[in-house]
This record gives structure tokens, sequence and C-alpha cells, in this order.
């Protein structure tokens, strides 16, 4: 399954990119994300609930920031499993100035889903990645600028659950579970976002449309 497309943040390069590849920031943006753990430099586990279509499930995997260029580019690697299926995607981000200060975010991912979740069908997968990178990039934004989500966002979770809030866990901290216990990325399984988180990460974990993005 390919998933590509844009959003506009409304920050420079610099701090868009920061943010991108900064863990804390992304458990809070990756719609879903209840853990994510550094486990070494720039490789994190994580715990990301999600739901396509009537399928929902938890997913536990490992997510990896790649190829970094700062501040114009990176790729989020990500692979994981959970009751209704398993994935592994690839997706690469680019970030390209815009007018007023602004930057786009470009983001193209390849995400091979298996098991029960992959007998939905790729075109309602990439709905639902679409709607989770828009609400991964959305709450990404809001984080920026200091705002919270979009109302839109928090009152339609788009088939994403948190049961918790989301925690950053740095590597050997107290009450951090052993490396291989927690997740995945919904950002880059969104397509970012993608990485992530939203990609997530997103998986990327991955990514629909926030108000001030677009795929």
């Amino acid at each position: 399954m390919k998933v590509s497309g844009n959003a506009v943040l409304r920050a420079d390069v610099g701090r868009v990119y920061e943010a991108l590849t900064d863990p804390a920031t992304l458990a809070a943006a990756i719609p879903g994300c209840e853990r994510l753990e550094l486990v070494e430099p720039d490789v994190y586990d994580m715990v990301v609930t999600v739901g396509v279509g009537s399928i929902k499930g938890t997913y536990k995997g490992r997510v990896e920031l790649a190829d970094r260029a700062a501040p114009r580019s990176f790729t989020l690697r990500a692979s994981g499993a959970g009751a209704p299926g398993t994935v592994s995607a690839e997706c690469r981000m680019l970030l390209v100035d815009e007018a007023d200060g602004h930057t786009r975010v470009e983001y193209d991912a390849d995400a091979v889903v298996g098991g029960v979740v992959g007998g939905v069908g790729q075109r309602m997968l990439g709905g639902v990645a679409r709607k989770l990178a828009g609400q991964f990039f959305s709450g990404m934004d809001g984080v920026l600028v200091g705002e919270e989500a979009p109302a839109s966002a928090q009152a339609r979770p788009v088939e994403a659950a948190a049961p918790e809030a989301a925690r950053y866990v740095p590597a050997g901290a107290a009450g951090a579970p052993a490396p291989g216990t927690a997740a995945i990325t919904s950002a880059t399984l969104a397509g970012a976002a993608a990485a992530l988180g939203g990609v997530v990460l997103g998986w990327t974990m991955g990514r629909s449309r926030g108000r001030r993005g677009s795929r």
C-alpha cells in the first residue's frame, strides 16, 4: 500500500524538523499512541492502538529514524504486529520552505499489511491511513503553534483510540518495559506520521488531512 501527500505546518523548517524527530512531540501527536520508548539512538519501541474498518487492535513494534539530512529530510522505518495483523512500512519525509515562514511536509510511504487487517482492502486501508495522517499533522501543527488539536479531531478520532495519555520513556527510565515489549507508530502505519508519526510517524506510521494539511 502506497500513501503520498503533503501538509503545511505553521512553523519554519528548522522547528518542524526538530518536532518531527523529537520523541516526546511525536508521542503527543501520533493518533492512538500509548507509549514511546527510546531503546537506542534514533530507535524507539512503541504501543499504538488503532482501528481499520471494524477491526481494532493494539500494535507493538519498533520505529527507526534513518537517512537524516537535517533540516530537510529523513526516513521513518517501522515494523510491528498485533492481533489484527502485521505491518511493515517506510516513509520518506521532505521539508520545503513555504511563504510566511511555514513549512510544507511532503511524505511518500510504502506499507505492507498482513493478517486479518490485510483483507480489509487497499482502498479502505488507504482511506484510514490518510485520516490518521490528517490527525497527526493537525496535532503536530497545534503543538508547534501552542494550540490544542482541532475540536473535530478530538471529537472524531477516526478509528484511532488511546486508552491513556501517550508517554515518552527515555532509555533506561524507571518503569520502562524491556526492549521489544512496546510498539508501532500509527504515523508510519498511516503514512506519517508518521511518521510520524505520523507518520508517523506512521506509519507510517501514518496519513487524511488536518485543517491545515492535505494528502
